[in-house]
């Protein structure tokens, strides 16, 4: 699962992230600087694993993912093939949610791409280059549909009725998330499409150090357009955050934030926003040798969590021993939670709890 970090070029994607990744990308205050997407798997900051690695004291803590994708940034015209439109457009459809990174400072130093700083106009030409590339999609499978709709074949007939109704909505400048499935059917088939609009997004509002605690009034009016996307805006200065990732020691980067009034980083905020976006959760597995968080979807149940350790944990599953995070912190050890009688063991059917200390019994 991969999270692309779009935009228009210079308005701090690269920056982004070089911050939330090892990887560094190149940075540069020209547009096109990130020709191939840079890939960069990151942690996801989960303070239950300080405690769990407190309680158990193992060998190794190995933390939760996420994959994040640097996309090139759009240009008007991305749609049509400007710039690398084709390549970049192609570079999000790979994507299973958007970040999209929203230029809220001021600073003559570094270019903006169309004259000024406008984010609701800059997120404007973003949309509507994703929607005109989703429009096309949309546009040619209605062809081939088309023809199986007229020879009575019902199945064709849901799929016309439905991407008509995703057309309506791109040729008004929505994008298709707006439109919702109205049953199991049409929801496998927005899957099918995978248009670029109905990929879930949260918006990054990049501003000046000064604003970082508060956001400012560029915010706000992101803030108020996007009021009704059911979409996370995240304020988050960027050049301060690359600044954070630079310092030594977590007493300094401590002090550093709480001159700026901030309890934690804002990457951290992100990443954790990210992994929600992508409908993900996280599982723990705890014993001497290791504590491991383990990311499952929201929704998946005790064979398909074990599958994600191992192939044959599935094929062969028999139960799931389940600790709910919660009662594993209050009781200190899995044999105090067994005398509490906290302690379950659940079958095939159950669904993962974010935060489940599991363990598996399997036979192969």
């Amino acid at each position: 699962m991969k999270a692309g970090i779009v935009g228009l070029p210079n308005v701090g994607k690269s920056t982004l992230f070089n911050c939330l990744s090892n990887a560094k990308a190149q940075s540069a205050n020209f547009p096109f600087c990130t020709i191939e997407p840079n890939i960069g798997v990151v942690n996801v900051p989960d303070p239950r694993m300080a405690k769990l690695e407190e309680l158990v004291k193992p060998e190794r803590v190995v933390m939760a993912t996420v994959d994040i994708v640097d996309i090139a940034g759009l240009v008007k015209g991305a749609s049509k093939g400007e710039g690398l439109g084709n390549q970049f457009l192609g570079n999000i459809r790979e994507c299973n949610a958007i970040i999209h990174v929203l230029r809220c400072f001021d600073n003559d130093n570094i270019v903006h791409v169309d004259g000024n700083v406008n984010p609701i106009r800059d997120k404007e030409t973003i949309d509507i280059e994703l929607q005109l590339k989703d429009l096309d999609t949309v546009e040619k499978r209605l062809e081939k549909v088309k023809r199986a709709a007229k020879t009575g074949n019902k199945e064709a007939q849901t799929e016309e009725a439905f991407l008509n109704r995703i057309r309506e909505a791109l040729l008004q400048a929505k994008s298709a998330r707006t439109v919702q499935p109205n049953n199991v059917d049409e929801e496998a088939l927005m899957e099918d499409f995978q248009l670029i609009t109905s990929k879930p997004v949260l918006y990054v509002c990049n501003v000046d150090e000064g604003s970082a605690a508060t956001g400012n009034a560029y915010v706000e009016q992101v803030r108020e357009l996007v009021k009704d996307e059911n979409a996370e805006v995240i304020v988050l200065a960027v050049g301060t955050e690359a600044d954070i990732t630079e310092l030594e020691t977590y007493e300094e980067r401590k002090m550093f934030l709480e001159d700026l009034g901030l309890d934690e980083p804002g990457a951290s905020v992100l990443i954790r926003a990210a992994y929600k976006l992508l409908k993900q959760q996280t599982y723990f597995t705890a014993g001497v040798k290791e504590v491991r968080a383990w990311t499952v979807n929201i929704g998946a149940t005790a064979p398909q969590a074990a599958g994600v350790i191992h192939t044959d944990f599935e094929k062969g599953f028999i139960r799931a021993e389940v600790i709910a995070y919660d009662d594993y912190v209050q009781y200190g050890s899995e044999a105090k939670v067994k005398e509490a009688g906290k302690f379950r063991v659940e079958g095939k059917e159950y669904i993962v709890k974010d935060g489940d200390v599991m363990h598996f019994r399997f036979n192969v």
